[in-house]
C-alpha cells in the first residue's frame, strides 16, 4: 500500500518537573539517558545517582504509553534506541495524567508534548535541554531555529495514494493545506513555513508517494531540513 506523506507541524517533545524542583531545571541528554534507559531500573533511583550535586531523594517518572509515538521518538532521542527505556515508570495514553503526576510529586519527572505543558506551565517547569550548546528551553523560536535539539519532532498526515483520487479526500487535504498555519497553533504545535504548505499540496495533486525517511531517523530533524528532505524525495520521485 503506498501513501502520500504531508508534514504539517512540528512538536517539541517537554521534559517536566515540579516547580519546587530547583536543582535540575537543565538537563544533559547524557543524564536523561541515565535515568530512562532499562540498565537504570532498580538502580538509578536517587536524583544524587544521576548529579551528585542534586538531593539524595528519590525521584518519580512519567512518560507515554509505550505503544505510542511519542514513546517511540522519546527513546530513540535519549536512549538512542526505538522502545529502548526502563519499565519502572508511570504511563499513561493520557498527557493530563502524566501532568497530573508531575504537578502532585515534587520529585516527579515526566514527558509530554509541548500542548501539554503550555496548558499547564503554571503547575510544572520545563526542563532546558543541554545538547552541547547550553540549556534550551522549548518555544516558537527555538523550535523554528533548530536549536531545540534533540527533542523537536516533526508531525505527518498520511493519505492512502488509492484515496487521493476521491474528491471529499481531495477537499479536505486542500482545506487542511489552506488552514494548517492557524490549526496547527490553535493546536499547539510550530507551523512549518506558508510556502511549505503550498509545496505539499502540489505534491499531493501529483499524488508524489513516498517517505522522506527511508531508514533515516528523524531525531535531530529540523524544519529546514524537513524541507530540503521534501525537495529530495520530489526530485527522487521524478
Amino acid at each position: 500500500m503506498q501513501f502520500v506523506e504531508i508534514p504539517v507541524a512540528f512538536d517539541a517533545l517537554t521534559v517536566a518537573v515540579h516547580p519546587e524542583n530547583t536543582w535540575s531545571t537543565t538537563m544533559t541528554v547524557a543524564e536523561l539517558k541515565k535515568m530512562w534507559e532499562p540498565a537504570a531500573q532498580g538502580k538509578i533511583t536517587k536524583w544524587n545517582q544521576i548529579n551528585p550535586a542534586w538531593p539524595d531523594e528519590s525521584f518519580d517518572l512519567y512518560g507515554a504509553d509505550t505503544d505510542s509515538g511519542t514513546f517511540d521518538y522519546f527513546t530513540e532521542a535519549i536512549v538512542g534506541k526505538i522502545k529502548s527505556s526502563r519499565n519502572d515508570f508511570t504511563e499513561s495514553e493520557n498527557d493530563n495524567v502524566l501532568v497530573e503526576g508531575v504537578t502532585s510529586n515534587k520529585n516527579g519527572l515526566g514527558f509530554f508534548g509541548f500542548a501539554y505543558y503550555i496548558e499547564d506551565q503554571t503547575k510544572v517547569t520545563a526542563v532546558a535541554i543541554n545538547n552541547g550548546k547550553g540549556g534550551t528551553l522549548p518555544s516558537v523560536e527555538t523550535v523554528e531555529n533548530g536549536n531545540y535539539q534533540p527533542l523537536s519532532r516533526p508531525i505527518f498526515i498520511y493519505v492512502n495514494a488509492k484515496a487521493t483520487e476521491k474528491p471529499e479526500i481531495k477537499e479536505f487535504v486542500e482545506f487542511y493545506m489552506k488552514n494548517a498555519i492557524l490549526l496547527v497553533k490553535e493546536a499547539k504545535f510550530f507551523p512549518l513555513p506558508p510556502r511549505a504548505y503550498t509545496t505539499m499540496m502540489e505534491h499531493f495533486n501529483k499524488k508524489r508517494v513516498g517517505t522522506v525517511f527511508n531508514g533515516v531517523t528523524a531525531v535531530g530533524l529540523t524544519i529546514d531540513e524537513l524541507i530540503r528532505r521534501e525537495g529530495r524525495l520530489e526530485y527522487d520521485n521524478y
